[in-house]
């Protein structure tokens, strides 16, 4: 399995055109015909496994700090009987589109600020799900064409419900399952404490499955949210203690929560920080919200940050989230470089290694470009050097039968150098 992974790395890098199995069989080397290239997408491989040692091995630093991270891509399909395939909401298109959803939680290096992808899921919904779905969407639109004479409230006989009690959705339970997972083979090697998510898992639901596998939460609440601070009055001697203190007000926040100021032309971010409280959490949440005002035209915008830590300071907070991004940048180079749009799979394990080998390579592109030296060097220039190589390889095959290794070396350092972007060295060593 190792020889063959590593014929076809090396075509991946070496090809141009879209990257599907038959593509890759017309680049590769002896040893990397089409029926082997198949035989290998139709096997099982423990990728999980696979892509952790590939980290610990090859892209593992000491005494850094490392976080976790998640999200979910979409890859859009036209086909009817690729696995799993459905409508899906896409950020990139902004639109609902026929495709894979594909979950990949990250390891983040936050001194490097780099992700590394280390597990890669297909997010499939069942048919109950889908249903399950479709009735919430027709009761919360039942509810908001509620009569104006209708009484506010609970019913009449509803019952409190139990807040730190772990009932996760069809959708948590997959990706806890994944985490739990990836969480076996890390903890051997790295401490990680952290796990950022966007802002669709800024619920206490996620929370619960992050404290279950020993995490902290990072995530973004709503705009608005329903934040109120701890109470912090004498207790009137009747009933249960009061919890709750005054609601925020978003468009009027108190100074003492203020901890940075910072200008920058014609718009100020105030940074504002502190402990609050929210009927939906069972605990409470470290919370950020950042406040920008443009001067110019007045208009006034915020988000809202939060951890379960509510140790964390502000900066730090404010710094992992905005690390979660880095997986769009694997989401990428993935999609535009190493076929995770161009694969044309459609059994469950086909189309489960046709992914992972994209983020594989991801990983394998970052080690070659930093063992390259050079920090402008991207996923173009190395594509643009492996393939000046196999042209000139190939040339020489052509034209001397015993050609010298130092004749080899020179062409092959020139060759490579046609069509980069950056003209940096990189190390001629094959994948």
């Amino acid at each position: 399995m190792i020889g063959h992974l590593a014929v076809i790395a090396q075509a991946i890098l070496t090809m141009t055109g879209r990257v599907t199995m038959l593509g890759i069989a017309r680049w590769t080397e002896k040893g990397g015909s089409y029926r082997t290239i198949q035989r290998f997408f139709a096997q099982t491989v423990p990728w999980t496994q696979v892509l952790v040692t590939f980290f610990e091995t090859h892209l593992f630093a000491l005494n850094r700090e490392y976080i976790l991270a998640g999200d979910e891509t979409v890859v859009t399909k036209a086909g009817a009987q690729t696995h799993g395939i459905e409508r899906l909401f896409s950020g990139l298109f902004g639109k609902v589109v026929k495709g894979l959803g594909f979950f990949v939680f990250s390891l983040v290096d936050v001194a490097e600020r780099k992700a590394y992808p280390l597990a890669v899921k297909q997010m499939v919904r069942s048919e109950a799900e889908k249903q399950a779905i479709q009735a919430q969407k027709k009761k919360r639109a039942k509810q908001s064409r509620k009569s104006p004479n209708q009484k506010k409230g609970r019913k009449k006989g509803s019952q409190n419900k139990a807040k730190n009690e772990l009932n996760l959705s069809p959708e948590l339970l997959r990706i806890n399952e994944l985490l739990s997972f990836l969480l076996g083979f890390l903890k051997h090697f790295v401490k990680v404490k952290y796990l950022a998510l966007d802002g669709h898992f800024g619920h206490h639901q996620a929370v619960l499955m992050a404290r279950e596998n020993e995490l902290h939460l990072i995530s973004k609440l709503r705009k608005d949210s329903a934040l109120a601070e701890k109470y912090e009055g004498e207790y009137s001697g009747k009933g249960p203690k009061k919890k709750y203190g005054e609601r925020l007000k978003y468009d009027l926040l108190p100074a003492k929560y203020l901890k940075k100021s910072e200008p920058e032309k014609e718009i100020i971010t105030n940074y504002y920080q502190g402990i609050f409280l929210h009927k939906e959490f069972g605990c409470e949440l470290n919370v950020v919200i950042i406040v920008k005002l443009n001067q110019k035209t007045k208009k006034v915008g915020h988000a809202i940050l939060f951890s379960s830590d509510v140790e964390l300071g502000w900066e730090k907070l404010t710094e992992y989230y905005g690390l979660r991004f880095q997986i769009e940048f694997n989401f990428r180079a993935a999609k535009q470089h190493f076929g995770l749009e161009d694969f044309m799979n459609t059994t469950e394990t086909g189309v489960e290694n046709a992914a992972n080998v994209a983020f594989l390579m991801v990983n394998l592109g970052a080690k070659m470009i930093k063992e390259s030296g050079e920090k402008c060097v991207g996923v173009l220039d190395l594509k643009t050097h492996y393939r000046g190589v196999k042209y000139a390889l190939e040339t020489i095959k052509l034209i001397l039968k015993n050609p010298e290794v130092i004749l080899i070396n020179q062409i092959k350092e020139e060759i490579g150098k046609l069509g980069r972007i950056h003209n940096a060295k990189i190390a001629t060593s094959t994948a």
